[in-house]
């Protein structure tokens, strides 16, 4: 892997692809315990030294998501490690890591965040809701940043299967939060008066809708974009570096695609609504917006 320029003197602030290992633990959504034992194992390269830090990059970033992206689909650290070892040898996985990586990275450029249990019982309204709390971290919405410090030593990644049992067990003072603004949705309802409740249920039901919308995405993508790179000889080292470049350009389409259909029909269902709602309101009020309408 390649170091970054000497810079002297590290500044202050730093530019936004380099990090300080809390800084990088955070970003990949890890534990700094993990990222010295990735190291000690020879699954990530060492930071680069300046005076009394050690500086990270973003390849360092990257190696770490594709960590954790290979340990969620059963990878063990051992596997993980001829893994690299295989590419770093140029034994032509490096095509394939790449594609794998480019997959399972985060396909949105949100960072996540961090909130402390006193801020998220002020957040919404002061009380602590610990139905609400176990369904959020089942969710996937809050994460308990104690159970991340068994990664490494179940060797396979070690993440809680059952997250209302250890909310339960353990109560933790600080969450890690994988979409800050998913959050902020349900604090956002819940100003409004919308019992948490009834946003966990909807969430639920927009999960299974937005799954299937993504599957209908992928499969279009696998039949009209992927099929040529896919044949009876393995993937080369260009064909998968092609795939992966198409993974990046496919995600924006993705998300823009949504953006403009979900606005689209946003319009559509409110305008319905209201036009439901007119034959309700006194004769002049109705007739006035069903001339607007």
């Amino acid at each position: 892997m390649d170091t970054m320029d000497a810079m002297g003197t590290a500044p202050r602030t730093r530019p936004r692809d380099e990090y300080l290992i809390d800084d990088l633990a955070q970003a990949a959504g890890t534990t700094v315990r993990n990222v010295r034992a990735y190291q000690d194992r020879g699954l990530l390269p060492r930071a680069d030294r300046r005076g009394r830090a050690n500086v990270y990059d973003a390849s360092h970033l990257e190696r770490l998501q594709l960590i954790a992206g290979l340990l969620d689909r059963g990878h063990t650290l051992a596997g993980i490690k001829e893994l690299l070892d295989a590419w770093e040898d140029g034994s032509g996985l490096g095509g394939v890591l790449g594609l794998v990586a480019e997959v399972t990275a985060p396909w949105s450029d949100e960072k996540p965040g961090r909130i402390t249990r006193a801020e998220l019982r002020a957040r919404f309204g002061g009380v602590e809701d610990p139905e609400a709390i176990a369904a959020a971290l089942r969710l996937g919405v809050l994460e308990r940043e104690a159970a991340a410090e068994s990664d490494v030593d179940a060797d396979h990644g070690g993440r809680a299967d059952d997250a209302e049992a250890d909310a339960e067990r353990c109560p933790v003072e600080a969450y890690r939060v994988p979409s800050p603004a998913e959050l902020e949705v349900a604090a956002q309802l819940y100003d409004l008066g919308v019992p948490l409740a009834a946003s966990i249920a909807h969430l639920e039901e927009l999960r299974r809708d937005i799954r299937h919308v993504a599957r209908r995405f992928v499969q279009f993508s696998a039949v009209e974009v992927f099929s040529r790179y896919l044949g009876p000889t393995p993937l080369s080292d260009a064909d998968a570096a092609r795939a992966a470049e198409a993974v990046h350009r496919l995600r924006p389409l993705a998300q823009a695609a949504v953006d403009a259909e979900l606005a689209r029909a946003m319009r559509s269902e409110a305008t319905l609504l209201l036009e439901a709602s007119v034959k309700f309101l006194p004769s002049a009020l109705g007739e006035a917006l069903a001339r607007e309408l």
